[in-house]
């Protein structure tokens, strides 16, 4: 039977959660609308019902729209849920479920999976009340500038979980950490995790027809670190194991960043279940129509987080503050971020206060933030979310690069753009060449080897008749369709990879590769592969024996990358003479090292990057040359005239087999003394020359 515990001296109403003090726990929810509040208490994970029931008093435990109660002796570990009562009214936006098992919002732990018992009744994974005490020995954020950041995005659970990666904890937080040596071997700077926050498990919560959504873009709880990924199975092992990691990663000079999804949950729309907000209070929690029954579906996924309402604000801002106070965490991808734009009603506006209040809170300053700029209903605000704080996912580089380097016509001046850091989306809002990230791949789509590999999609596995999945793709095969024993084609595959990663990491901005391209991983062409919690997304170690060209390729150009402040320029380049040296920034030049004709349907052409005027003899940056050749015929390329007299070495050539296509001791031979030379078919030649 419910019942109320008599008041204590010990009362705090902020901050929400399980909040452990006085040898006790306080727990504290939000919710305007509810007529009563419980709290559930459990003694073991497998407890379907609670083994007592706590009631709120309405005078002396709410205090505004805040439920707060104190209980002695209960302390970490113990698990629980939220229950509240109040009017179900979907006309009015109320949905509220006496019987529902509520998540607390702001939980730090979740343990368990979804039970059903006799009744029918769903019980989603218990709340665990943490202590956010752990011993940190004095790490603090790695503070790296962005425009020095090499991203690396990478499924926590999909990176070790294969056989062959041979780690004492496959699939974990933990098993990250034992796969460091080969991140900082690989030379990234940052790692960038696809959803670690709370979501289903079970399939029944997950993808279409029961699939599992292994992605993790379908948030359960906020606060709390995925329980799937620690190594432990003890409720609330995962906090521990996760700051494990970043504390892990950090003493290797490699920082964390986490993908969150802030534009909608689990619960779904008006068929879905009540598991948390909903049963909270949803009407606010949730962009409802005007028939308040249904729900607003920006995200694609049947409901919207109502992220520019007050309360809901408060949370998300708390929420970051607590993945970067706790956590160490360095920064975050936003998930759908034009949602975070709309107003309460769903409409975009300037200026949207969440988006600003992410930007100037003090705490997380020290961070990086990157927004997805663009939603499932039509916005698309890339060039144009935020200010400088804001970094942003570049699908434009990635559309451009992709197209340029297939061969496409009219691709010349778009690559050139993209080259020299995106000025026509960033110059005009005062932004920097750091604001764009740069990709071509993303966990979203093919993989870097199929998308050389493949001209349609294959999500047979998906269980959609292949209708999911993004049809337009800018890919292509080479004669083949999917894997070859062709040689010949598979060397131009292996050459288009080079080409695509030389110029992904030598283009103004901050690169970021997806896991696994550096040594060719498949998913055999299925560019969707949200529910495919198998070999089909996770990362094959034997790959990285069976192509150490392209991993050495790659890990060599990393390391160039951060030798050259030329390539990581923080002002955008203008075409301008350099007073000290008499030479501009950038320059364009046809194959021939003239002057280039941006009309011509030809794409072949000449970049040369100066080094920027900081840097001095001796000091990182040198000019570089870049000869691009993305035609099926082989082209004479010529030094342009203005800088002919220097020495150019030669760094990289696509064409060339392993070791001769790149020198990662920067030993390579000179430009030949005619000043010309033949850059073979889809291919592309980068030399550098000391600055002065």
């Amino acid at each position: 039977m419910p019942h109320t515990h008599p008041g204590f001296q010990f009362t705090h109403v902020l901050p929400y959660g399980a909040v452990v003090h006085d040898g006790g726990t306080q727990f504290i929810v939000f919710s305007r609308n509810a007529s009563e509040m419980r709290l559930l208490l459990y003694d073991k994970l497998d407890d379907l019902e609670p083994n007592e029931i706590i009631e709120f008093n309405r005078r002396s435990d709410r205090w505004g729209d805040i439920w707060s109660i104190f209980l002695p002796d209960i302390g970490p570990g113990k698990l629980y849920h939220f229950q509240a009562s109040g009017p179900y009214d979907p006309s009015n936006g109320h949905r509220f479920d006496p019987t529902a098992r509520l998540i607390d919002p702001y939980a730090k732990a979740l343990a368990g999976v979804f039970q059903t018992g006799r009744d029918n009744l769903v019980r989603p994974p218990k709340c665990v009340v943490v202590d956010d005490f752990f011993d940190w020995e004095g790490d603090r954020h790695i503070r790296r500038d962005l425009s020095e950041t090499i991203i690396y995005e990478m499924h926590v659970k999909g990176f070790t979980r294969h056989p062959s990666s041979k780690v004492e904890h496959p699939g974990t937080y933990l098993g990250i950490i034992e796969k460091i040596p080969y991140l900082k071997s690989l030379g990234v700077t940052a790692v960038e995790l696809m959803p670690v926050h709370e979501f289903p498990i079970d399939g029944a919560k997950g993808g279409v027809g029961g699939q599992e959504n292994y992605w993790g873009y379908d948030p359960l709880s906020f606060f709390a670190p995925h329980r799937g990924y620690a190594a432990s199975t003890r409720p609330g092992a995962q906090v521990h194991e996760f700051k494990q990691m970043v504390k892990a990663l950090h003493a290797a000079g490699i920082e964390v960043i986490l993908d969150v999804v802030f534009n909608h949950t689990c619960e779904g729309n008006h068929l879905g279940p009540t598991l948390s907000f909903k049963g909270l209070d949803n009407s606010i929690y949730y962009m409802l129509e005007n028939d308040r029954s249904l729900y607003k579906n920006f995200s694609g996924c049947g409901n919207t987080v109502n992220g520019n309402h007050p309360v809901v604000r408060e949370l998300i801002f708390n929420c970051l503050r607590n993945w970067v106070h706790n956590y160490h965490v360095d920064g975050f991808r936003f998930d759908l971020a034009s949602i975070l734009s709309r107003d309460r009603s769903g409409n975009l506006i300037a200026n949207p206060p969440l988006v600003e209040l992410i930007g100037e809170d003090p705490l997380l300053r020290d961070t990086k933030i990157i927004a997805e700029a663009w939603d499932a209903a039509g916005a698309y605000q890339v060039g144009s979310f935020g200010d400088l704080r804001w970094a942003e996912w570049n699908g434009r580089f990635r559309d451009d690069v992709r197209r340029y380097w297939r061969g496409d016509a009219g691709m010349r001046g778009a690559l050139a753009t993209r080259l020299a850091g995106s000025a026509d989306l960033y110059q005009n809002g005062n932004r920097a060449p750091y604001c764009s990230i740069n990709f071509i791949t993303s966990h979203d789509g093919f993989t870097m080897n199929d998308l050389v590999s493949y001209r349609e999609k294959h999500n047979w596995a998906n269980g959609e008749n292949n209708g999911d999945g993004e049809n337009n793709n800018h890919s292509e095969n080479y004669g083949v369709e999917g894997p070859t024993d062709d040689i010949e084609i598979d060397l131009i595959r292996l050459r288009q990879i080079k080409n695509l990663m030389s110029t992904l990491l030598l283009s103004q901005g901050v690169p970021m590769i997806v896991s696994g391209d550096e040594c060719r991983r498949t998913q055999m062409g299925n560019n969707n592969a949200y529910c495919q919690d198998n070999e089909i997304s996770w990362f094959d170690w034997s790959l990285v024996d069976s192509n150490t060209e392209l991993v050495r390729f790659c890990s060599a150009l990393m390391r160039f990358r951060r030798q050259q402040s030329t390539v990581r320029q923080t002002q955008f380049l203008t075409g301008g003479l350099q007073a000290s040296r008499n030479l501009p920034d950038v320059s364009w030049f046809s194959p021939g090292g003239g002057n280039i004709n941006w009309q011509e349907a030809s794409l072949p052409m000449t970049c040369l990057f100066i080094a920027p005027p900081s840097a001095e003899k001796g000091s990182e940056g040198d000019d570089l040359l870049l000869m691009l050749n993305p035609s099926t015929q082989d082209v004479p390329f010529a030094v342009p005239s203005i800088v002919k007299r220097k020495k150019w070495h030669l760094f990289l050539d696509t064409s060339a087999k392993s070791p001769d296509d790149i020198y990662e001791s920067r030993s390579g031979p000179l430009f030949s003394e005619t000043g010309q030379r033949i850059l073979q078919a889809r291919s592309m030649c980068v030399y550098w020359s000391r600055f002065g």
